[in-house]
């Protein structure tokens, strides 16, 4: 089969990357005996978090800047094609459950839309112009960040995603795992996490997906953290879907206030069930409503609502 120019085109900007490097020490792992091969890979993994660990500053610095925009209003918006679109599809719907974000709060789009997150959509991640679809599909505002999450740092979904969403004003970050990347040159807050060349060559779920699924969770957690979704690291903001985040509401108040169970019981039945206001009856000494409201003024942040029920 003869390449065309741009094929051996792709094919020279891919020889530059550390994520697609050969490794010829690991040219025989098929070969190697299979607790072998686990222990390589073993051994792989633990450079990632030294690998994030580099990139803190940056990842605060996002995440303070995120927190600033979610605070007026606006969404959290991951793009990415492959696996790091499923990555952040992931992240967008862990955070209701978790931490009670109301629907499209925390958004996750991948290239070529949902059936993307089973089977590849062909094409679908060369395609800049699908990105700015789909932006323009949630009504971007300036409020809004949009996060574009690609390994190699020049998929043109991602990077398309970043730069349409900079020109509407929105706030961007650029997530790839190799340096000098066209991603974190679009986005104003460039995080490059390097975890370097896979143990199967190019394939970016294994260390490059690590990578992104820790900052991931670092971006979204943290940024939650600061708009008062915990009280200390309790899931304050939990919603009660099932018996077990049921038992873990009763838990999370019981850890918060040391009260007893009936006092717990009687809590949430005054707050239909809500931990925060729950919490807040009992270590403030008043009703739901006022519960409510003293939340309501403070944000949602149960420690400025302690306060001000005890000024």
């Amino acid at each position: 089969m003869t390449s065309t120019p741009h094929h051996a085109d792709l094919r020279s900007q891919l020889e530059t990357l550390t994520t697609e490097a050969f490794r010829p020490e690991l040219a025989e792992i098929d070969r190697m005996p299979t607790l072998d091969i686990a222990r390589v890979m073993n051994g792989e993994d633990t450079a990632v978090p030294a690998a994030v660990a580099e990139r803190l500053p940056e990842i605060a610095a996002a995440v303070d800047a995120i927190a600033a925009r979610m605070a007026r209003g606006g969404r959290l918006v991951h793009a990415g094609a492959g696996t790091a679109g499923r990555l952040g599809v992931l992240d967008a719907s862990e955070c209701p459950p978790t931490f009670n974000t109301a629907p499209g709060q925390v958004v996750g789009l991948i290239a070529g839309g949902p059936q993307a997150m089973v089977t590849s959509v062909e094409g679908a991640e060369d395609s800049a112009e699908l990105a700015r679809a789909d932006l323009d599909a949630l009504g971007l505002t300036a409020d809004d960040t949009v996060v574009g999450v690609s390994a190699s740092g020049r998929t043109p979904y991602a990077v398309g995603a970043v730069e349409h969403a900079r020109a509407r004003g929105a706030l961007t970050v650029g997530l790839a795992c190799n340096s000098g990347s066209a991603l974190a040159a679009a986005a104003e807050h460039g995080i490059e996490v390097v975890t370097g060349p896979e143990l199967i060559t190019g394939s970016t779920r294994l260390k490059a997906g690590t990578a992104q699924k820790l900052v991931l969770n670092m971006l979204s957690t943290i940024t939650m953290i600061r708009l008062g979704k915990t009280y200390g690291n309790l899931m304050v903001d939990v919603r009660a879907s099932n018996e077990k985040l049921r038992a873990r509401s009763r838990r999370i108040v019981a850890l918060a206030t040391g009260a007893a169970d009936d006092e717990i019981e009687r809590a949430l039945t005054a707050t239909d069930g809500e931990v925060k206001h729950a919490i807040l009856t009992l270590l403030a000494d008043v009703d739901g409503p006022t519960a409510a409201r003293l939340l309501e003024d403070s944000g949602g942040h149960l420690r400025a609502a302690l306060a001000a029920a005890q000024a």
